[in-house]
């Protein structure tokens, strides 16, 4: 039967996936927060874009849920506790 190798002892290994996952919900709520806000306030001054709350809340979902595909390609390419592509970011 053969061994199986981590790469670092268990604690690291856990702490590794608590840092990429608290990084990656934290850079996902940023963007549906930020992009909530855009799509709001574009809505607002310009006659030719109205959007309602859930037109709002769609297009937030949209560009949080890119935010949490690139991060997850991330863990996959990047550093293992990182939701950024670049290395050791």
């Amino acid at each position: 039967m053969s061994e199986i190798n981590l790469p670092g002892d268990v604690d690291t290994v856990v702490k590794t996936a608590k840092t990429y996952a608290r990084d990656l919900a934290e850079r996902t709520l940023a963007t549906a927060v930020v992009a909530a806000g855009g799509v709001a306030v574009a809505a607002g001054p310009a006659a030719m874009f109205h959007a309602s709350f859930w037109e709002t809340m769609a297009a937030a979902g949209i560009a949080a849920a890119g935010t949490l595909l690139k991060g997850m390609l991330a863990r996959a390419f990047g550093s293992k506790n990182s939701a950024s592509l670049a290395k050791g970011v």
